[in-house]
């Protein structure tokens, strides 16, 4: 495994996610309403996931930010394979 990379940068995450074909998404269950979307992750499934709900990048920077998150996540698997390994942790 290679090393793990911390960032807060919007468009790297953004870029990062999109790349691997993957989706803002909040955790179902854990919204409050319209103003909050409760648990915030990716979502890289190709089949639909009924346990996450897909959210717009500004919903999940808005959380992001709230929670004063950082995103950890490895850039590639030790094969060179782009990897997915990615982990929202506190600042």
């Amino acid at each position: 495994m290679t090393e793990a990379i911390k960032t807060t940068d919007h468009d790297t995450i953004r870029q990062w996610v999109e790349e691997r074909n993957g989706k803002p998404a909040s955790v179902s269950g854990t919204s409050k309403g319209d103003e909050d979307v409760g648990l915030v992750g990716i979502d890289f499934a190709e089949e639909e996931d009924d346990s996450l709900d897909e959210i717009s990048w500004d919903e999940f920077f808005d959380k992001f930010e709230e929670k004063q998150l950082a995103f950890l996540y490895q850039d590639q698997k030790a094969n060179g394979e782009p990897s997915t390994f990615n982990k929202l942790v506190l600042r």
